[in-house]
């Protein structure tokens, strides 16, 4: 058995994204160990309500940004880091977490995750860029590898080798979504497990679990199709099997859901996240399984019915 990561989230269980779509069923949801919450989405001076409560409950808030731009060689805005520190202040975070990607150039905002060139020059922007963030915070930052449908030309590493020298040279810690992962294996080519047996599993500080959905190509003009990483859809059973293929090499400290549109029902989110629990073998709550009707949606390793 592999043993369990002791990052900044150690062994902390399964959690969620919190939006505002969900406030209700998230403030319900018996078993949350943690929940994660959009950085620029806040008012660090007055959180959301729910927010707010899941806090005072100790619920750990992870504060999660998305524009910060670590990547650009124009430097951070110094109001947006300042945004950052302040949620994790306001929330009593225990760590919070960014992207490697940029979303602007030349002052123009592209308004998507970009992946940045995996090169010598782009690891020394993004190092100087961390630690910038770094200097601000009182709490651990955790990294997100992005799911990106192109590389850049002229990349000198790996992405297992760029994030580890990343990872190496700022004592940041990793967010792994395995998610990404199986959309770039599917997008960009390459051995999902090979990513895997590439990272320093040891630094993950906590994964992301999300679904997506296959847009077919047209395969005789040579057009593979894509994978599209939605947050609107189910986790298909291969970020299932991806899961496992982690925890077969170490336990992650936690795992969340993410979901940022067409919310199912409450007992088919409950299902899904006790599938998860189940999948990144945590003991899942009885009373999160009841909430799910005690059905567990079929996938790899996770087989229907009554969790146990």
């Amino acid at each position: 058995m592999a043993e369990p990561g002791a990052g900044p989230a150690t062994r902390l269980g399964t959690g969620i994204g919190w939006r505002p779509e969900i406030a209700g069923i998230v403030a319900e949801l018996p078993g949350l160990r943690f929940c994660e919450v959009i950085a620029e989405a806040i008012d660090p001076a007055a959180p959301p309500r729910g927010v707010a409560e899941l806090r005072d409950r100790g619920v750990p808030v992870i504060p999660h940004g998305v524009r910060l731009s670590l990547g650009s060689a124009d430097g951070l805005d110094p109001e947006r880091v300042a945004h950052l520190a302040a949620c994790a202040d306001a929330l009593d975070a225990p760590l919070v977490s960014e992207h490697v990607s940029f979303t602007r150039v030349a002052g123009r905002d592209a308004g998507h995750l970009l992946p940045v060139p995996r090169t010598r020059e782009a690891l020394d922007v993004l190092v100087a860029n961390v630690a910038r963030v770094q200097a601000e915070l009182d709490v651990p930052l955790a990294l997100e590898p992005v799911a990106a449908l192109f590389d850049w030309p002229g990349d000198e590493f790996t992405e297992a080798e760029f994030l580890t020298r990343l990872l190496d040279r700022t004592e940041a810690w990793l967010l792994l979504d395995v998610a990404n992962v199986h959309a770039n294996a599917v997008n960009r080519g390459g051995d999902p497990c090979a990513v895997l047996d590439g990272l320093p599993l040891d630094r993950i500080a906590y994964v992301h679990v999300a679904g997506g959905s296959e847009h077919p190509g047209d395969t005789a003009a040579g057009d593979p199709g894509v994978y599209h990483d939605s947050h609107t859809d189910p986790v298909p059973p291969e970020v299932f099997a991806l899961l496992g293929e982690l925890c077969d090499r170490r336990l992650p400290p936690a795992v969340m859901l993410e979901r940022d549109g067409r919310y199912p029902p409450a007992a088919e989110l409950a299902a899904e996240l006790a599938a998860i629990s189940a999948a990144a073998r945590f003991a899942p709550p009885a009373a999160l399984a009841a909430a799910a009707g005690q059905v567990v949606p079929a996938a790899a390793g996770v087989a229907p019915g009554v969790l146990r």
